[in-house]
């Protein structure tokens, strides 16, 4: 008889971690306490306009190209992908010189942009990008598919030694400092820790390999919108026999004499497992879900962690197109560093922020009525931040009169004919967000070194997967969560990528 699985929540790390269990022979079913599956990877449409609502980068082609693999699926008849010339435009505020750039993600079209920026520049980034790109493949074979905790081999020199070498133990922010001298250069070159949610000087330097991911791979886009992986993940699942059961929240984890037998739903019902998998928030899961006496991470250890930034977003339709902007465009801030000393430091809404826009439009025209735009602009905000109708409203105005000015687009407001907004508190109703982080635990080196484990240590056949737990934040790095709580249920020790089920 096929052992039964429940996975809490349909993220990215829960439908990836369904779909391999499914086709190993497992009896998989998917818990899902919204309307619609994907977790943050989630979709809405309103009046002829489509907006994915969470991530919009296609960022580690690699990644995903080997997951589907696993599954013995093309991943190119599953999604048509993009690759984005230029990858983004950048718009330098305040900056008279050069105001706005763009960034093919090719090195040989980007040199003549960072001599501009840093005359000299080109052996040292084209030593800097080669450098990047071997520790992203040394991490990737080393250390991002190992499941820690599993074998002492991590104590073995040769994997210490592979660690020293991704320079743990210095700040991104002296890592590029080393290197270059133009603060744009090294604003272009930070910019990607926005992904993981951390500050530059208190991010270790080993994410410098989020640089080779971007310049030596590229920026792509999956024609029809990010919602078309959630798609292809849920039809791959339903091909191996996965059911899926939304609107259904999960009240409590049911454990049995310090094992988990099954869960029980908001409305009285109680469903029946071999092994639950939480892909919900894990501090609700470890907070809510769980008695105090079977939790690993109770709420002292939230209360110490770094969390990364909430966001404000706004979904725009506009009545007209918006040639100024490209695909993925990145405002930065005049002082960085004051920056991220409000989002992580001084919590406050930030005076001079730095925000991406991203308008889907420009590659993927019928995502809205013909002639005209939809953008999706995300403000970083600090988590925790209580807010009243008015500050929110004056912030809204605040990006809105910045957006003038940064994309020489006075009469924008006149522009919008459809607009939404999102916030901390929508994060912490839709996905149960502690502190309505838009991201989860920021990566910084203790929580990079001392991520939460992908099991239980209180409750036996309990594990869980997606952002929360080991390695971290994104969509491919939950495929690799996925793939991580696979082996850690079929007690397959090795520390490399799988190259079959």
């Amino acid at each position: 008889m096929k052992k039964k699985i429940i996975i809490i929540g349909s993220g990215i790390g829960g439908l990836g971690s369904a779909a391999l269990l499914a086709k190993s022979g497992y009896d998989v079913t998917v818990i899902e306490k919204n309307t619609t599956l994907g977790g943050r990877a989630n979709i809405f449409e309103a009046e002829g306009y489509t907006f994915d609502m969470g991530p919009s980068w296609y960022l580690m082609p690699d990644v995903f190209e080997h997951y589907f693999k696993l599954l013995d699926e093309d991943i190119s008849k599953h999604l048509d992908l993009v690759k984005l010339s230029p990858s983004y435009r950048v718009f330098f505020s305040n900056d008279n010189e050069l105001p706005v750039v763009d960034i093919h993600s090719d090195l040989e079209k980007d040199l003549a942009l960072f001599e501009q920026l840093e005359p000299g520049i080109t052996p040292k980034i084209k030593e800097y990008l080669k450098r990047s790109g071997e520790q992203y493949e040394m991490a990737k074979e080393t250390f991002m598919y190992r499941n820690l905790g599993f074998s002492l081999d991590f104590l073995k020199w040769d994997v210490i030694k592979k660690g020293i070498e991704l320079n743990p133990f210095q700040t991104m922010q002296s890592y590029l400092n080393k290197w270059f001298k133009s603060e744009r250069v090294k604003k272009i070159l930070e910019y990607t820790l926005v992904f993981l949610g951390s500050d530059p000087a208190k991010t270790p330097a080993m994410y410098n390999i989020m640089n080779a991911i971007d310049f030596n791979m590229g920026v792509y886009y999956p024609k029809g919108g990010i919602y078309e992986i959630v798609k292809a993940l849920v039809n791959i699942n339903k091909k191996h026999g996965v059911q899926f059961m939304t609107n259904s929240p999960v009240s409590k984890i049911i454990v049995t004499k310090n094992k988990a037998t099954g869960v029980l739903l908001d409305n009285g019902t109680t469903l029946e497992a071999d092994l639950i998998i939480s892909n919900a928030d894990l501090w609700f899961t470890e907070t809510h879900l769980l008695e105090k006496r079977h939790q690993t991470y109770p709420e002292r250890y939230w209360e110490k962690a770094v969390l990364s930034p909430s966001a404000f977003i706004m979904y725009l339709g506009l009545d007209r197109e918006l040639e100024i902007l490209s695909h993925h465009n990145l405002r930065f801030g005049g002082d960085w560093k004051q920056n991220f000393k409000e989002l992580f430091d001084t919590p406050q809404l930030p005076e001079d922020p730095s925000y991406y826009i991203c308008k889907p439009t420009e590659t993927d025209p019928d995502l809205a009525p013909p002639g005209t735009d939809n953008l999706y602009v995300l403000v970083p905000i600090p988590p925790g931040l209580t807010l009243s109708e008015a500050d929110m409203s004056n912030y809204r105005q605040k990006i809105l009169n910045l957006m003038k000015t940064d994309l020489k687009l006075p009469e924008i407001e006149d522009y919008i004919v459809y607009e939404r907004s999102y916030w901390s508190d929508d994060f912490r109703r839709d996905y149960n967000a502690y502190q309505g982080t838009a991201l989860g635990l920021a990566h910084t080196l203790k929580q990079t070194l001392r991520r939460p484990l992908n099991y239980s240590k209180k409750v036996k056949n309990l594990y869980y997967v997606g952002a929360g737990t080991s390695p971290g934040i994104g969509m491919p790095i939950c495929l690799i969560s996925a793939e991580l709580v696979y082996k850690r249920i079929q007690k397959i020790k090795t520390p490399k990528p799988l190259e079959s089920l």
